[in-house]
């Protein structure tokens, strides 16, 4: 173990005060203490739980590699009943008056904030992040379930002029049953986001939650079941991604396809509601630059980089990955940054004292290991980290490349670990060039004390979502999405709902026929 992986390393309950920094990565809770928090996990269709299915995989604790339990696999029959539930939960729900869909989302919500601590252990659990971050992710995606709540009751149609003895209206009303995919990485939010827009547009929704995050997603299910959501309004189901995808979407009686994760998963499932005639909402991968301008307090902004790169082990679709800095700065950035990063705390979610937990799986693991040695190959040079910690878990250390060539995989490919690139820059121009050269365009973050500059990278920076001066992102009341490879579509703010319904134009002659 490498000198940085020495300071990060987890802390033994005896140590002595030279190392009270580190900690014991092998020391983590026992099975039976994950035993004991971790739900059963089962399809929810039709107002029912249905355990009893062969096993897809284990969901595993990404802090020691013990599995937590089996994933139930969906039958073709599940799929089918899931489909014919939604069916007829549709009907009952899109006539359910909007102020009786908010109470009862409402009474959900509540639910789940009475319960935030609980689920947070097991999104802790299956995740890996630490408990402060899923109990922050869980009150977050409350938020979303209050905006759309609200939303049910603002989807107003329109009445326009028309001639004598003609009515001109426009309805809004609900799109239909809709088919959700949602991903590992943030199984509270992304579950929140789908379901909340759906439910309050009076559509029913199955969602097909990550096979590695299961529990989560049971876990609020149970929360809609006590809040008296009718059966078939929503429902769960696990298992065969492919199966599930071809089955839900290739139905007629699904609407809508809507999908969290990667760009190369999106455009298939985009492939396949194009087939079936189906519109699709996609929030898909990103991999966000940062610009860090001249005349900047550089070594606050390297401090809050680390802070920025290390939420949930970097394994977030906002998270700031490309750094492209002023040259006139990069140092005093590159060296807080770095400094910052090596004294980062790292262990187990349920330490209280963690600052960042495990990767979510072994794959994350490879893929971060990898990328360093491709970056290291092409001349990049490790400020930070760069390697795993200890053999047991998923750790590796959170990692700073310099003098990154814009070849190299770490400033091409979505990084989804903890690993920043950095690179410098003479001016705003090479800044923005960078910054523009892929494919995705989903989030992008830029520090500047120049006006003009700002609002220039306002227009010129192509990304959905833009935050200036700060590493956070939009909320509930604001729209996030992606351009070009990162998405279709938005998800949040004013316009939330138009996804979730179709406009019907009525013209009604009120005359004597």
């Amino acid at each position: 173990m490498g000198k940085t992986a020495m300071r990060i390393a987890l802390f033994m309950q005896n140590q002595t005060e030279r190392t009270r920094h580190m900690r014991e990565i092998n020391s983590r809770p026992s099975e039976g203490f994950e035993s004991t928090l971790y739900p059963r996990i089962g399809l929810y269709i039709g107002g029912n739980w249905i355990y009893d299915r062969d096993r897809w995989i284990d969901v595993r604790n990404p802090s020691t590699g013990n599995a937590l339990g089996p994933v139930p696999n969906a039958t073709p029959a599940d799929l089918h009943n899931a489909l014919e539930a939604a069916e007829a939960g549709f009907r009952i729900w899109r006539d359910t008056q909007p102020l009786e869909r908010s109470r009862i989302i409402m009474k959900a919500v509540a639910l789940i904030r009475e319960r935030a601590r609980d689920i947070a252990k097991v999104l802790t659990l299956e995740h890996g992040k630490t408990l402060a971050a899923a109990e922050g992710e869980i009150i977050r995606s409350c938020r979303f379930y209050d905006w759309e709540a609200g939303q049910a009751l603002r989807s107003y149609g329109w009445i326009l002029p028309a001639a004598d003895q003609m009515q001109k209206r426009i309805l809004r009303l609900p799109i239909g049953p809709v088919v959700a995919f949602t991903p590992w990485n943030v199984p509270m939010s992304a579950f929140a986001r789908k379901t909340s827009a759906a439910l309050a547009a009076g559509c029913s929704i199955i969602v097909k939650a990550a096979n590695e995050t299961p529990g989560t997603a049971v876990e609020l299910v149970k929360c809609f079941e006590e809040a008296g959501l009718p059966p078939g309004v929503l429902n769960l189901v696990l298992g065969d991604p492919a199966v599930i995808s071809s089955t839900l979407i290739g139905s007629p009686i699904s609407r809508l396809v809507t999908f969290t994760g990667s760009t190369g998963v999106g455009k298939h499932l985009t492939e396949l509601a194009a087939r079936a005639m189906k519109p699709a909402l996609m929030e898909l991968g990103g991999h966000a630059p940062v610009i860090v301008g001249r005349d900047v307090d550089a070594k606050a902004i390297g401090l809050l980089a680390a802070e920025a790169k290390t939420r949930a082990s970097g394994q977030i679709c906002a998270s700031a990955s490309r750094f492209i800095v002023d040259e006139s700065v990069y140092k005093p950035f590159v060296d807080s940054f770095a400094g910052a990063l090596n004294d980062l705390r790292i262990g187990d979610g349920f330490d209280p004292q963690a600052q960042m937990g495990p990767l979510a799986n072994d794959r994350r693991l490879g893929a971060a290991e990898t990328m360093v040695q491709n970056a290291v190959a092409r001349g990049a040079r490790v400020a930070a980290g760069g390697n795993r910690i200890g053999n047991r878990g998923f750790y590796f250390e959170p990692t700073l490349l310099v003098d990154v060539p814009l070849d190299a995989d770490s400033m091409t490919v979505e990084p989804f670990n903890p690993i920043g690139s950095c690179i410098s820059v003479p001016n705003l121009d090479a800044a923005l060039k960078i910054a523009n050269n892929l494919h995705v365009g989903l989030a992008g973050y830029a520090f500047t004390n120049n006006l003009t500059d700002a609002e220039r990278i306002q227009r010129e920076l192509e990304v959905g979502a833009l935050s200036i001066n700060h590493f956070d992102t939009p909320d509930s009341d604001t729209p996030f999405g992606g351009v070009k490879d990162s998405g279709i579509g938005r998800e949040g703010g004013p316009t939330s709902l138009d996804a979730y319904m179709v406009q019907k134009t009525v013209l009604q002659f009120s005359g004597t026929i």
